[in-house]
């Protein structure tokens, strides 16, 4: 018999959901590539890969539909950049003006401000890598909400960030389940043969979806108080602060590690602080898991596919970092003087390495097919049971003189 240890290592049989952990990091690293480069031609082969990977690995889960959200949230963004840039003008500096807008006078305290002016292609040009690059990253994040269950990542938390987690789980559930409930609620209206464009229509879903949401976040904290989430065994007091602290101290140090490694200036003293951050955020987490009495039910497994997928997006991480520490012009073109964009070969390399979940992951289980596959064997095993039972009564009926046997 295999130990216990050893059973919850393995990975299930047959179809299985990746664990929500390893899509988040894949995309973490999409993303934490995107913020190295403005170079317009790296940016969208990293959409292109996450859009590719998404297309498929994603099941058929009501907030696996929320990433063409996310893609017209990136074309919003990339929208009212360049629209602020229009109307409020580009710290850029430029010299080949496209057209003048009429300008409004403003006040001597606000110095540096303007509406209206010149509007440069410099300008332009800086205002939409900036956007790009804010794109992208929405993209990124709309991938991992479309692959990664929000509930099963709750399940995967550690015992020290419970109190943390269900905020964090209930905000990331928020976006596909909102998106899943204006594309229910659409479809209603068209089958009523109503509109479902214009403001009025977005007016009369907006009350019906929040409203659902709030009911999804009650129901949410009731199924959790009633399964035990956050019941905690009794510690020391020491043992609660020392918990406390290592954790708060790793996660300050984290984030400033992350600013420092996002920074042109900080790369010199952010990886130590990241190693140390790292360091007091597990040895917090470790002893913040003594408090939990929870008990966990067949256990996401993290097998092989789990670490290529993680690992991948490390690589296009850590690769597109070092090539742009390498080579700085070809992943920030210049827009003074403007200059075409070149994509280089070991970047595009780098960041088609990210399509490896594509190939390596198992394929998500259809429940559709699965529900309907058992409502059709309920209904065969129902007419079987009915049939046999009727023939019972027919060979019961006694049959004689007038009666049809």
């Amino acid at each position: 018999m295999p130990t216990p240890r050893a059973a919850r290592r393995r990975p299930a049989a047959g179809p299985r959901q990746l664990h929500p952990g390893a899509w988040w990091l894949w995309a973490l690293g999409l993303g934490a590539a995107a913020t190295r480069t403005t170079n317009p031609l790296v940016l969208l082969l990293l959409a292109a890969v996450a859009g590719y990977v998404v297309a498929a690995r994603r099941g058929d889960a009501p907030w696996s539909r929320s990433y063409g959200a996310f893609l017209r949230l990136g074309l919003l963004v990339l929208g009212i950049r360049l629209l602020f840039a229009v109307l409020l003008g580009s710290p850029v500096p430029g010299t080949h003006v496209l057209f003048t807008l009429p300008e409004v006078p403003l006040p001597a305290w606000a110095q540096g401000v303007r509406i209206g002016g010149r509007v440069t292609a410099e300008g332009l040009l800086a205002a939409l890598y900036d956007g790009l690059r804010l794109a992208t990253l929405l993209v990124c994040v709309g991938a991992a909400n479309a692959l990664a269950s929000p509930a099963r990542l709750l399940r995967t938390l550690p015992g020290a960030l419970y109190e943390a987690g269900v905020a964090v789980v209930v905000a990331m559930t928020f976006a596909p389940n909102l998106v899943a409930d204006v594309q229910r609620l659409r479809a209603a209206r068209r089958l009523r043969g109503r509109t479902d464009r214009g403001v009025a229509a977005v007016l009369s879903v907006g009350l019906p979806v929040l409203e659902g949401a709030l009911e999804r976040s009650v129901a949410l904290a009731a199924a959790m108080d009633t399964r035990g989430f956050g019941r905690t065994a009794a510690v020391p007091r020491r043992i609660a602060v020392l918990t406390a602290g290592l954790t708060l101290a790793g996660l300050l140090g984290i984030c400033l590690a992350a600013y420092g490694l996002l920074t042109a200036g900080g790369a010199g003293w952010a990886a130590p602080v990241l190693v140390i951050g790292l360091a007091a955020a597990f040895a917090g987490l470790l002893l913040g898991g003594r408090r939990s009495v929870r008990t966990r039910y067949r256990p996401d497994p993290w097998a092989l596919p789990e670490w290529l997928t993680a690992g991948s997006g490390v690589a296009v991480a850590a690769a597109t970092a070092w090539l742009a520490a390498l080579d700085p012009l070809a992943f920030a073109p210049t827009v003074v003087p403007p200059t075409a964009p070149v994509l280089p070969v070991a970047a595009a390399a780098a960041v088609l390495f990210g399509l490896l979940p594509a190939f390596v992951t198992p394929v998500p289980p259809d429940t559709t097919g699965a529900t309907t596959g058992s409502t059709t064997s309920s209904s065969t095993s129902s007419s079987t049971e009915a049939t046999a039972t009727k023939a019972a009564t027919t060979a019961r009926t006694p049959s004689g003189p007038g009666r049809t046997p």
